[in-house]
């Protein structure tokens, strides 16, 4: 990993190679992180070029998040498994001051502008381009593309929270939003899908793994991953999306803890298709989304 920095204090880091999984996340969970310093972030950008897919690594992947693989069509949440990678190079980077563990993923927006193969070559940046200070904390988003001999054919924008107790804000429940709610799927989540989403994703945040360690941030059962869920309904769509390019945006909402039942249902908003992940009783929203194509 080689890096520089502009006198307006932006770093620009260009990696030789996929960063390995191993490094990261050693850096990730014994390396030390003072504490947000209450600066504005900077604008930290990162790639890597050439990067070639395992056929095994997404067919694992689509297996424990519900799509149909075919040996060769991309899931189209694949690249943000790819994408996070770059994502935790920036976290570990000494522009944040603050650990990555215990953040929150407030939302994720994907526009895949043409189907993906599994044996196409994928140069793929990630750029932290700004960050906000709200009542909660520090909000700050995440922006990651993907060419193809030079075509953006994918690319995605995750906005995560730093939480500060300020004793500012107190925060209301969400609620779920006006669908008709009619015939909704039930799904059930066993608690071992954190662990079983983390070695297929790469995504090995401990609130995901086991209860005791999930306890250290407040949880007594474990969290599913934000972007299964979101894989995990794009999935049931997807004879719906076909092979249109589309983008599709979510909110996470309340933390989905497992073992759990949840309910899941979709309809049309005149050109586009909203959905949500629900509760067992459809009450209370985990997800919401749209997708709109394009």
């Amino acid at each position: 990993m080689k890096g520089s920095v502009n006198v307006e204090n932006d770093y620009s880091i260009e990696l030789k190679a996929m960063p390995s999984l191993f490094s990261l996340y050693r850096k990730i969970f014994f390396g030390r992180k003072p504490g947000w310093n209450e600066q504005p972030l900077p604008r930290i950008y990162v790639s890597v070029s050439n990067v070639s897919l395992s056929q095994d690594k997404v067919a694992q992947y689509s297996s424990v998040c519900g799509f149909d693989f075919d040996g060769t069509t991309l899931p189209m949440t694949y690249m943000y498994v790819m994408a996070f990678r770059l994502h935790a190079a920036i976290f570990i980077h000494d522009g944040i001051t603050f650990p990555l563990l215990g953040m929150i993923h407030l939302n994720n927006s994907i526009s895949q502008y043409r189907m993906l193969n599994v044996d196409e070559k994928f140069d793929i940046e990630c750029t932290l381009t700004s960050s906000t200070v709200t009542d909660s904390g520090l909000e700050f988003d995440l922006v990651s593309k993907a060419f193809v001999d030079g075509e953006l054919v994918w690319e995605s924008s995750s906005t995560y929270l730093y939480r500060i107790e300020n004793g500012k804000r107190r925060i209301r429940p969400p609620k779920a939003n006006a669908m008709a709610w009619e015939s909704p799927e039930a799904w059930s989540l066993d608690d071992d899908l954190g662990r079983r989403y983390a070695k297929a994703s790469g995504d090995y945040n401990l609130i995901h793994l086991h209860p005791i360690l999930s306890k250290r941030f407040g949880f007594d059962r474990v969290l599913a991953h934000g972007m299964w869920s979101k894989a995990r309904c794009i999935a049931q769509m997807m004879p719906q999306i076909g092979e249109r390019p589309c983008k599709v945006d979510v909110a996470f909402k309340l933390p989905l803890l497992m073992p759990a039942d949840v309910t899941f249902d979709s309809e049309a908003d005149e050109d586009d298709l909203v959905f949500e992940l629900r509760d067992k009783r459809g009450r209370r929203p985990h997800l919401s989304g749209k997708i709109s194509f394009l």
